[in-house]
């Protein structure tokens, strides 16, 4: 039985928290709702993994006290559209390893919750471990995301055209998916974005000998249509051109032949990487 509680964010909104297994604490954003099984289709056939959340807390919490909190959940049901800064996201996460009593504990993340543990380990020197997906640690697309996150908050502010026939886009055809998010779910990625224009990941300073991991897919790279900014993101290529850096600097380092930032991200991907990776870094009972 998993333990519950609740955490208070920066912006005064309480997220729920759930606590398995036992060992080492690793917290991990990540949802363990389950999908409709025509939804759950849809995210196969996008490559995606409708059991994700689930499927890693199964696989963890062997070897971990897992820290379960549905943080992209909970700011797609309550947007803070001026206050998602790096700090404040910070904060939040510091929030939620409190509400668990985990003063040390490792972290992982994938995506924007990847650039989201890396602006976490500069702000704390509570982690004990870092793994990343999804996101390169060095040349991170900070520039192209903010002009795609601007790109759909201004198409959610424009009124759906009722003319239009509503098609479902074909499995991997982003440029034709609609936006379906709020004014003010898009405006907090904006906000988080425009924040870390300044933000210089060659200079950043993790505490020293924190054990850290950075994974992408080699074909992780999405190349965005005008109405979506018109720019490249680029993931698996800067991971892989800074990999020996990146190793220098203590990161270990994989890329995956073949992946999208999909696939990647599949439980049957990551488990072997991360529990791999947390026994060989001694984070395990």
């Amino acid at each position: 039985m998993a333990e519950t509680a609740d955490a208070v964010l920066h912006d005064g909104t309480t997220i729920a928290v759930s606590i398995h297994g036992d060992g080492p604490p690793l917290l991990l954003p990540a949802s363990l709702a389950t999908h409709p099984p025509a939804e759950a289709e849809t995210l196969r056939q996008w490559g995606g993994d409708p059991d994700l959340g689930p499927n890693l807390v199964n696989g963890l919490e062997s070897s971990n006290r897992v820290i379960v909190a549905d943080y992209e959940g909970h700011r797609m049901a309550h947007p803070a559209p001026d206050t998602l800064t790096p700090e404040n996201v910070a904060a939040d996460f510091l929030a939620i390893a409190d509400a668990a009593g985990a003063e040390g504990f490792a972290y992982y993340g994938y995506s924007w919750l990847a650039l989201s543990g890396l602006q976490l380990a500069i702000r704390t020197d509570r982690l004990r471990a870092l793994a990343i997906g999804g996101f390169p640690p060095l040349d991170g697309p900070y520039t192209s995301m903010l002009a795609v996150t601007r790109a759909a908050h201004a198409a959610a502010a424009q009124p759906a055209d009722p003319d239009l026939p509503a098609v479902a886009p074909e499995p991997g055809d982003w440029d034709s998916a609609a936006i379906q998010t709020s004014v003010a779910q898009t405006r907090q990625f904006v906000t988080l974005y425009e924040a870390l224009q300044d933000f210089d990941d060659s200079a950043a300073v993790l505490p020293p000998g924190l054990p850290r991991l950075a994974f992408a897919g080699a074909a992780d790279r999405i190349d965005y249509a005008p109405r979506w900014g018109g720019v490249q993101v680029l993931i698996g290529e800067p991971l892989a051109a800074h990999k020996e850096a990146l190793i220098k600097a203590g990161w270990d380092v994989e890329i995956l032949p073949g992946l999208d930032h999909l696939a990647a991200m599949n439980s049957s991907v990551v488990l072997p990487i991360l529990t791999g990776w947390l026994r060989k870094v001694g984070w395990v009972k």
